[in-house]
């Protein structure tokens, strides 16, 4: 891809930018599924730690933003996404082993601090693009990782409370944006802004980089 083309559609995204209402929106909910026919919690952002998000810049689903948007500050909302207009079906192709060396520190030892079952990490293809993987079972030269997002095959149902809605400041969106480049995102999965939210892409507490043809393939299938 051509840095021409890279530039012209960069120049595209800004123009949008500017003709759209950007809103800096705040929630408190709690995220449901139906499991067995039993309502499972999720997870929760509470009030005293909402999720938060800039609209129209692509952070969160897109039917999670159409919700959200159509209310006000102060108003209540229970709606469900289904699993397609979510993160889709799980696809065992994006479950995937990988030499346990990959993840060698400079020491050779392996890095068991971070790379743990159940641990959500971000990954690096060659070209520097952005993927995030939910760490499976671990055998003696073997990892297993699992690249479908964890609420894939789900309908999720928000219960919640809109706190704040307001027009995004300039400084706001440049930083949610270099966050969504990789430059700010941190704190474990789904951490970013306090909860999941229907964010694109989850949230990685650490950073591997690989380019063997055996790693993850290059892509998770939810990940911008």
């Amino acid at each position: 891809m051509s840095s021409s083309y890279l530039c012209e559609e960069f120049i595209h995204f800004l123009f949008k930018l500017t003709i759209m209402e950007n809103k800096y929106i705040t929630v408190a909910y709690k995220l449901y599924t139906l499991t067995d026919g039993k309502k499972e919690l999720l997870e929760e952002a509470p009030a005293d730690h909402p999720f938060q998000f800039i609209s129209g810049i692509g952070y969160t689903l897109d039917r999670f933003e159409k919700e959200i948007t159509a209310l006000e500050k102060g108003s209540n909302f229970s709606f469900t996404i289904p699993c397609k207009e979510a993160y889709g079906e799980r696809d065992e192709d994006n479950v995937r082993q990988v030499p346990k060396s990959m993840f060698n520190g400079a020491d050779g030892k392996f890095d068991s601090e971070n790379i743990f079952p159940g641990n959500i990490i971000m990954l690096n293809d060659a070209e520097g693009n952005h993927f995030y993987a939910n760490v499976g079972e671990i055998t003696e030269d073997k990892v297993v990782l699992d690249l479908n997002h964890p609420h894939a095959g789900k309908d999720l149902t928000f219960e919640g409370t809109i706190i704040e809605m307001r027009p995004a400041t300039n400084k706001e969106i440049e930083s949610l944006l270099n966050m969504m480049s990789g430059d700010g995102c941190s704190g474990g999965c789904e951490g970013c802004g306090g909860g999941c939210g229907g964010h694109e892409e989850g949230c990685g507490g650490h950073g591997h980089h690989h380019d063997e043809d055996g790693c993850c393939g290059g892509g998770c299938g939810h990940c911008h």
